[in-house]
């Protein structure tokens, strides 16, 4: 009896056995594709698009009405690419020529014809091709006008005529291109992503808050929140910089005695390298006159600093003050290094001899 059951034993192992090389034994090796996955992506201020395709090849085929044929009046669409669905991925809310689409990730799909294609944003993304395709689920349909142009033998996604906020997203297969542009609400985008950052590591720092007014003035928008976030960088560690960053803001808003007083104690207590690049801050403001002032103040406090009379000079010859640019230039030169001397010795050359 012992024997006959470990016989059976025996005999339930080499089936288990003999069925798991089964199952291992029918797994698909994993080969090249005839027509290989690809994947683009394009940063648009915070906002990130990602196209996910498979990418076929023309060969000789008739593509346009051929391979893919013409479906006028009929709704079954075409998987744009080959295999698994192509999948187009927006990170943030999006405008698709003009129309909303919400952020997330969409199988993309394309009814061709002869005259506009139509061009599908659906929900399910996670299918083979469009032979499961649910017009139901599509989040948004937009028309475009394929445009002919130099042939192309592998489909191909790219990314063109990028600005700030927008960016043109090209199909292009064969001779034929289609173009649609992707466009984000940058402000709203990066307001949201400031207020979430300051919740975290950056929220512990001075910076972090003096980087988000400086957004906010940089971009003309936000007055109010920026000044709060100023405020709270001065709170933690008040400096030239963000006692600047608050004087631009104030006068952005109007309010010119606060932003006076203000600027008198920051520069009452600035040091010669502060005095230098608060001038040249105002000279990019096209303040040249301020600007002035402002390193003709740091000659009087600085008197031995080359760098300071290099300074007046330069915004001196900005103004238009040649002669007296001249002069700060001699002296910026019999103070300078060694190393300067050439440099400033070239400016008088043309300054002298236009």
């Amino acid at each position: 009896m012992f024997g006959n059951i470990m016989i059976h034993r025996i005999t339930l192992i080499l089936l288990s056995f003999t069925l798991l090389t089964s199952v291992v034994l029918s797994q698909d090796l994993i080969l090249p594709r005839i027509s290989p996955p690809a994947e683009v992506s394009q940063t648009i201020g915070l906002s990130k698009i990602t196209i996910n395709y498979s990418r076929p090849a023309v060969r000789g085929r008739i593509i346009w009405g051929g391979l893919v044929p013409y479906n006028n009046g009929k709704p079954f669409p075409w998987r744009a690419g080959a295999n698994e669905n192509t999948t187009i991925y927006f990170s943030d809310s999006v405008k698709i020529n003009g129309k909303d689409l919400p952020a997330g990730t969409y199988g993309f799909h394309i009814i061709p014809s002869d005259r506009e294609w139509i061009l599908i944003f659906n929900k399910h993304y996670k299918a083979w091709g469009s032979f499961f395709y649910d017009s139901s689920q599509d989040a948004l349909r937009i028309e475009v006008v394929p445009e002919r142009i130099y042939f192309n033998e592998w489909l191909e996604y790219r990314f063109d005529n990028i600005t700030s906020n927008s960016v043109d997203i090209n199909m292009h297969w064969e001779y034929l291109n289609v173009r649609f542009t992707a466009q984000f609400d940058e402000t709203k985008i990066v307001l949201k992503s400031i207020r979430e950052q300051l919740l975290s590591i950056p929220g512990f720092s001075w910076e972090g808050p003096m980087q988000a007014a400086q957004y906010c003035l940089d971009n003309n928008i936000n007055y109010e929140e920026a000044l709060k976030w100023i405020d709270q960088s001065i709170s933690r560690n008040s400096n030239f910089s963000n006692n600047i960053v608050k004087i631009d803001l104030l006068r952005r808003m109007g309010r010119d005695e606060e932003a006076n007083k203000l600027e008198e104690t920051a520069l009452k207590n600035a040091s010669e390298d502060e005095l230098d690049r608060y001038g040249y801050h105002l000279i990019n403001k096209n303040k040249v006159h301020e600007a002035l002032i402002v390193f003709k103040q740091n000659i009087e406090r600085n008197p031995d600093s080359w760098n300071a009379y290099d300074s007046y000079a330069e915004a001196l010859k900005l103004s238009g003050q040649i002669k007296e640019a001249i002069k700060y230039y001699e002296l910026a030169k019999q103070k300078a290094p060694d190393e300067q001397k050439d440099r400033i010795q070239q400016i008088l050359d043309s300054l002298e001899n236009p």
